[in-house]
Parts: C-alpha cells; sequence; structure tokens
C-alpha cells in the first residue's frame, strides 16, 4: 500500500476532524494536500464543509439542551460569550453566517447561539451555507497558494509519512479533549 493511497483513505476522516475542531490551519493544510494531487480537491472541500458544520450544530445543540452542564457554564462565563450575544442580538442571521470568520467566536459561538430563541431549522441552513462558504474559501486559499507553500516548507510527496503521523496525532489529541470535555461536561471526574 502506497503513502497517497494510506492518505487517501485516512485522510478525509482526519481533515473531517481537523475542520470541526480546529479550523482554518486544517481547512488550509487540506487546500495544499489536494493541490498536491493526493486528494481530490471537491473531496477536500465536502470533507471540510461537513466538519465545520458537524462541529457547529454539535455546539449549538449543547446550547440549546444541555445549558446547565459544567462545559456549557464555563464557556457561558467567558467574556467572548457575552460579546457574542451582545453581536447576536444586533444581527442574528449576519452574525449567525460569520462568526466562524472571527478568530475567538469560532467555539463560544454557536454555544451563545442555541441558548438565543433563534430555530434550530434556521439555524441549520445557515450552518450550512456557511460551512460551504468558509470550505470554499480557506481550502481554496490553500489550493491556489499550494505551490508557494510547498516551495516554503519543502515538496510534501516527499514526507506524506510526516504528514499522516501529524494529521493522526492531531486527531488523537483532538478525540481526547472532546472526550475528556464530554465526560467532565456529563457529571463524570474532571481532568
Amino acid at each position: 500500500m502506497t503513502i497517497e493511497s494510506l492518505v487517501a483513505q485516512f485522510g478525509l476522516p482526519a481533515i473531517f476532524l481537523g475542520a470541526g475542531f480546529e479550523g482554518e490551519t486544517v481547512a488550509i493544510l487540506a487546500g495544499v494536500i489536494a493541490h498536491a494531487g493526493t486528494l481530490k480537491l471537491w473531496q477536500v472541500m465536502l470533507a471540510v464543509g461537513l466538519g465545520s458544520f458537524a462541529a457547529d450544530q454539535i455546539f449549538f445543540s449543547c446550547g440549546r439542551f444541555f445549558r446547565e452542564t459544567r462545559f456549557v457554564r464555563r464557556v457561558s462565563a467567558k467574556p467572548f460569550f457575552a460579546r457574542a450575544l451582545a453581536e447576536f442580538e444586533k444581527r442574528p442571521v449576519l452574525f449567525t453566517f460569520g462568526f466562524r470568520f472571527v478568530y475567538g467566536f469560532r467555539t463560544v459561538s454557536p454555544i451563545a447561539i442555541g441558548t438565543t430563541r433563534l430555530p434550530a431549522l434556521r439555524f441549520l441552513a445557515i450552518n450550512a451555507a456557511a460551512a460551504t462558504v468558509w470550505a470554499l474559501v480557506f481550502v481554496s486559499a490553500g489550493y491556489w497558494f499550494g505551490h508557494g507553500i510547498e516551495t516554503i516548507f519543502g515538496h510534501l510527496k516527499t514526507h506524506h509519512r510526516l504528514l499522516v503521523g501529524v494529521a493522526v496525532a492531531l486527531v488523537a489529541v483532538c478525540a481526547l479533549a472532546v472526550w475528556t470535555r464530554l465526560r467532565w461536561a456529563s457529571g463524570g471526574s474532571p481532568p
């Protein structure tokens, strides 16, 4: 089995999870991987868009249905939470569409929006449109600037094992962090 086939087989789930929990860095790197020809551009865009969409739906649901958990209470105590609610009140649709493009609002905002009266179906529709645009923008940036990025960081085709290792490590760390937070939020012992 070649490195390209390993990345093609396991790369999309890693990109899906990374885009949902890390964001822009993974989306841009996914575009670079598509530029290198390891994965198809449309597959990468789909994985990035779906990962972002799914993560924000989960965070919205946390705000909507799990307000009393430690995780949501801890997030709601952050200054960005109050700021997100204030911005949401000014322009609900624009803020719901654009929060993922503003640093610091990525995780807090969907939870904050979940605590409002915005209908879940409306959030779902806006979230789907925003995730699509977000994926197009950041994956395209990685894809179109892939040549320059390859020049700066060396030729990626010769370092696939390192990239796969980094992607697997990133996914493992993200999965452990999510598992720990969910366990802690559900009343389990804190980490």
